[in-house]
């Protein structure tokens, strides 16, 4: 069974870049999101056992078989589950820094 825990925001991108380009080849994920083929592969594995994508098929030309990367009803959740800890991750270190902010022009004036 593949884990694929490196972290939320390397799933949430590589879930994000899934839905925006099904279409895109292994490499063209990989160069994207800068992960080496092996690691891309072995996170679409770990997507794909978890239930979050499927691989779908298809002839870009009579001679060249490629891979749709469709994001399952499961793995929409996921990303969304996924963006609302990022956004909630994003507002407390706005939070946090605007407070060093504020209590650097405190120290600065005194």
């Amino acid at each position: 069974m593949y884990k694929f825990n490196d972290n939320e925001d390397s799933q949430y991108n590589l879930l994000k870049e899934i839905e925006k380009k099904p279409n895109s080849t292994q490499r063209q994920l990989a160069k994207e999101l800068n992960f080496s083929l092996g690691k891309l592969n072995y996170c679409l594995k770990a997507l794909k056992s978890k239930g979050y994508i499927k691989l779908r098929n298809f002839y870009n030309n009579e001679k060249k078989l490629n891979y749709i990367h469709v994001l399952t009803p499961k793995g929409i959740s996921k990303k969304l589950d996924l963006t609302i800890k990022f956004m909630e991750r994003k507002m407390r270190e706005y939070d946090e820094l605007k407070k060093d902010l504020e209590n650097s022009k405190k120290n600065n004036l005194e």
